[in-house]
């Protein structure tokens, strides 16, 4: 029996999953957009939606999400509701713990399951399986080039056309830094979930005119030892502002559903 996904977003990133997805065992029965509108390169097994309403009809098993922030929370709760697991990949959504809370509530009630997908990162896993033992320090440095900041507050902290050195420009706990870069610093809330939480895990933005990837230093310690992992993410062909590791650790949340062995 095929694992039935519904896909909410159709940028390149749930273009990019759908194409890395025609595997035995998982099937594409849905993708969900704001607009009835013919969508490109769409699995001849999926049907349009553009309501979270909708998705009772289809039955999903696995809702995943990569489609902005503001589309967590009715999207999530209709998956849950219905049965589905949600797969989360706007996870900035949850730098409001309002959000976080509500989904969570329901995920309880109706006995489903809210996952945060690693998306950009690598190293989410070692935070987690830390924890029992104490994290004191987890600290995210987001080092990309002047022109990926360009159309975000940072235009108002550094004259990122001027720079010649790496400079940073913002220094903040994980909540703050997703609030203000919501699709910039996005996996700040996935480092904060996965280890000490929004408000204690420490966030530095840089731009940095030397960069040709966005690149991700992750520091912890603790009573587990010391970490430190350093993910520099080429872009997807689709959209240079995306790394190509956002699709690539969505599409393997969703095959690992499926698959007889996990890792």
């Amino acid at each position: 029996m095929s694992l039935r996904v519904v896909l909410v977003g159709w940028g390149a990133i749930g273009r990019t999953v759908a194409t890395l997805l025609p595997i035995d065992g998982i099937e594409i029965v849905g993708v969900g957009v704001r607009s009835d509108r013919r969508l490109p390169g769409l699995p001849t097994t999926a049907t349009v939606i553009t309501d979270p309403a909708e998705l009772a009809a289809l039955a999903p098993d696995v809702v995943a999400e990569a489609a902005g922030r503001e589309t967590v929370v009715p999207w999530g709760r209709a998956a849950l509701t219905v049965g589905a697991d949600i797969v989360v990949s706007s996870v900035s959504a949850f730098a409001d713990p309002d959000a976080l809370a509500d989904l969570q509530s329901v995920a309880i009630e109706c006995g489903t399951q809210i996952q945060i997908q690693a998306g950009a990162l690598t190293g989410i896993d070692a935070l987690v399986a830390a924890r029992p033992m104490g994290l004191d320090v987890v600290r995210h440095r987001i080092v990309k080039p002047p022109a990926a900041w360009k159309g975000t507050p940072a235009e108002e902290l550094c004259a990122l056309d001027g720079l010649t050195a790496p400079t940073v420009f913002s220094r903040s706990a994980a909540a703050e830094a997703a609030r203000m870069f919501p699709k910039n610093a996005n996996v700040a809330m996935t480092t904060a979930l996965a280890g000490i939480g929004p408000d204690k895990t420490e966030i530095e933005l840089v731009a940095d005119p030397t960069a040709t990837t966005n690149r991700h230093e992750l520091h912890a310690e603790g009573g587990f030892g010391t970490m430190d992992v350093v993910m520099a993410n080429n872009p997807l062909p689709a959209n240079p502002k995306t790394s190509a590791m956002a699709a690539l650790n969505l599409a393997r949340a969703i095959e690992n559903r499926a698959a007889p062995i996990v890792m």
